[in-house]
């Protein structure tokens, strides 16, 4: 008989916890597992909401985030406490979802204590370390300190192979968010907002780091220059909690009639706020990977992105955060219904739903683990 392994599954932020879900789910089903949720927190609240979707309870939870907190601070914490839970817990595997600092400072405690670390959705580059920051130093840290690399596309596979990561480390298996989308996705979901069916809905989500200032500021002048302009549209904005979005946002954007500002949706009503969209505007990573496969336009609000084949397959723009340019982009898609159908046509490039099951069979192989023969007695 195959003895259990133990595998410690971090989650930090919402995006995690819904890419880590499927990955969770799949491991506690198999029979050669022994599963630990560690929770670092990063984002509190968002989190919790997701892991209740999915059904899951963190075994620990490090409760890290702190008000406004510098990355120094946040880093250093969570390096400290995270190497603390390795030494009690003892895994023989560690995995992480994506590019946040979590991610990074679970690679690299994983890698102080010579534990071996699987990189979920690994292989994501823009090649510009500033654009998304710090995210893409996250990741390339990550990516050089993982024992496995499971990478949503064959572009995310060469990124790898272009920076000298061993071919056989590497691993195709699309990414767990298609995964999550279309079990979520198969179902009605109420949306708590005060929506006017009659209207068009136009989906924003904005609150990356390096859009804080002036670039949230060109978003919003778009955004309102685009109400102004379209009488038949509504704008429906989930507003990140952290200061530096929900101060600009409801200074420029809180008193248009049109304009719907409202606390961050938990997932099921954000796909279903996703399904109803007419155009999305996002400098979301995940959105970029949900919205097509829902048949969805979607304009990047990024001057680069790390998921260029959407971007490729015709159904996701760069626009950057010039509020002329965004303007221009999505008028242009709310004026003209044949360039809208020709983003919507409902393309997924980055998953058939079964990532999940393919990174648990791989980890199976490679950590020695034999099927087991059923025997019948005489």
């Amino acid at each position: 008989m195959n003895e259990k392994k133990h595998l410690l599954c971090i989650v930090g932020t919402r995006p995690e916890g819904i890419k880590m879900a499927p990955v969770i789910k799949a491991l506690k089903q198999a029979s050669w597992t022994r599963v630990t949720v560690l929770a670092t927190a990063q984002h509190r609240d968002l989190l919790d909401q997701v892991m209740s979707l999915f059904g899951i309870r963190p075994d620990m939870d490090l409760d890290i985030m702190k008000d406004n907190q510098s990355l120094s601070e946040l880093t250093s914490r969570l390096l400290t406490r995270l190497d603390g839970a390795f030494a009690e817990l003892q895994p023989d595997v560690v995995l992480a979802q994506g590019d946040t600092t979590t991610v990074m400072t679970a690679a690299l405690a994983a890698f102080y204590r010579r534990i071996p670390f699987g990189h979920v959705e690994a292989g994501l580059r823009t090649h510009d370390m500033a654009n998304p920051f710090p995210e893409e130093m996250n990741r390339l840290v990550a990516g050089h300190l993982a024992r496995w690399h499971f990478v949503p596309t064959q572009r995310s596979r060469s990124n790898l192979l272009r920076e000298g990561i061993d071919e056989s480390a590497i691993h195709v298996t699309g990414n767990t968010v298609i995964d999550a989308l279309l079990e979520v996705a198969a179902k009605e979901w109420t949306l708590n907002a005060p929506l006017d069916p009659s209207r068009r809905l136009v989906l924003v989500t904005a609150h990356r780091r390096e859009n804080f200032g002036p670039p949230l500021r060109q978003i919003c002048t778009a955004i309102i220059r685009l109400v102004e302009h379209h009488d038949d549209i509504e704008v429906l904005y989930p507003v990140h909690p952290n200061p530096n979005v929900r101060s600009v946002v409801a200074e420029l954007l809180s008193r248009h009639p049109r304009i719907h500002l409202v606390d961050p949706l938990d997932y099921a009503p954000f796909v279903e706020a996703q399904k109803r969209a007419h155009l999305i505007l996002t400098d979301s990573g995940g959105v970029q990977e949900e919205a097509p496969a829902l048949g969805k336009p979607v304009l990047v609000m990024r001057i680069e992105t790390e998921r260029p084949e959407a971007v490729d397959e015709g159904v996701v723009r760069l626009v950057g955060t010039d509020a002329d340019e965004i303007f221009t982009q999505a008028s242009c898609l709310l004026s003209d219904a044949q360039a809208h159908a020709a983003m919507a046509r409902g393309v997924s490039p980055y998953g058939d739903g079964h990532a999940a099951e393919r990174i648990v069979g791989i980890l199976k192989r490679d950590l020695g683990i034999a099927d087991e023969v059923a025997v019948s007695g005489a």
